[in-house]
């Protein structure tokens, strides 16, 4: 009877283990399932952790980019508002390419120490802490698409001279001035093509007359020499360069010969009108 109990359990004893590998083979695999699917996890929320850091890396300047388009605003736009003439979308000069525009335009200064957010209505202390407050909390509302940094453009815009960061007198770079020169030859052909008509024609031409080093910037003249030596026909550059400044110079060389001569102009008209009343008849009772 014992002898046949054992057979039996010999019989049944295969089909155990084989249950029991199954379930330890399971029971094994399923914590290293569980332990690559944490790591595809992880790897994820990594890879998605370094796509908001870089969203944060803008590579361009803020506050030269303002600076180009007040310079765009101030001294272009009048020309092409005068002209009638539409911007073209491919010009880099246009609103829509500029990577910082709407963010601009949601800038209120309510007060001289006070400055409103457009989107989240937080005011701020300063236009920097408005800036820092854009960069990190709406810097998904930036303009990415298709757009460019206008602050690139600075050479051409002559960023420096309104921002007061170049020496005036400080000696011209030759090969800065030749790329300035061709980057702003290429902004001409790019935003007012010859072939738009007349208008572009003319603005094309004014804005081909770029005079980047061949003004002499010893006395501040920035606002004329973006009015007329950047945007302006090159009858205009070589009127400052021959008459304005000669003028001017000869003007304090000789400011004492000149004010003797109004002196003795005034002195003599004095006398004339002395003697003019001596002169006079008296009038009959």
């Amino acid at each position: 009877m014992r002898s046949n109990i054992t057979i039996g359990f010999l019989w049944v004893l295969p089909f155990i283990l084989l249950i029991i590998s199954a379930n330890f083979g399971f029971s094994a695999a399923q914590p290293v399932h569980h332990q690559d699917q944490g790591l595809n996890e992880n790897a994820e929320s990594r890879d998605l952790k370094k796509e908001h850091e870089h969203i944060h890396e803008v590579h361009c300047s803020r506050e030269r980019s303002r600076v180009a388009w007040e310079i765009v605003e101030k001294y272009l736009m009048h020309f092409v508002e005068r002209e009638r003439y539409e911007i073209p979308r491919s010009c880099r000069l246009h609103p829509d390419n500029d990577l910082f525009r709407d963010q601009e335009q949601h800038k209120y200064k309510m007060d001289v120490n006070e400055w409103q957010c457009g989107y989240c209505k937080k005011s701020f202390l300063s236009e920097e802490f408005l800036d820092r407050h854009f960069d990190s909390r709406h810097y998904n509302l930036l303009n990415f698409t298709g757009s460019k940094c206008l602050a690139d453009l600075c050479g051409a815009l002559h960023c420096d001279h309104v921002l007061n960061t170049k020496s005036l007198k400080a000696k011209c770079n030759h090969a800065a001035a030749a790329r300035n020169r061709h980057l702003c030859e290429s902004l001409a052909d790019s935003c007012f093509p010859v072939t738009h008509g007349p208008s572009a024609s003319r603005l094309h031409e004014g804005n081909k007359s770029t005079v980047l080093c061949r003004l002499n910037l010893d006395y501040n003249v920035t606002s004329s020499f973006l009015r007329f030596g950047v945007f302006a026909p090159e009858v205009f550059e070589k009127f400052i360069q021959a008459h304005c400044f000669l003028f001017c110079s000869a003007f304090i060389q000789n400011i004492d010969d000149i004010f003797l001569y109004f002196s003795e102009i005034r002195k003599d008209t004095q006398e004339l009108k002395r003697i003019s009343r001596l002169g006079r008849k008296a009038k009959p009772t």
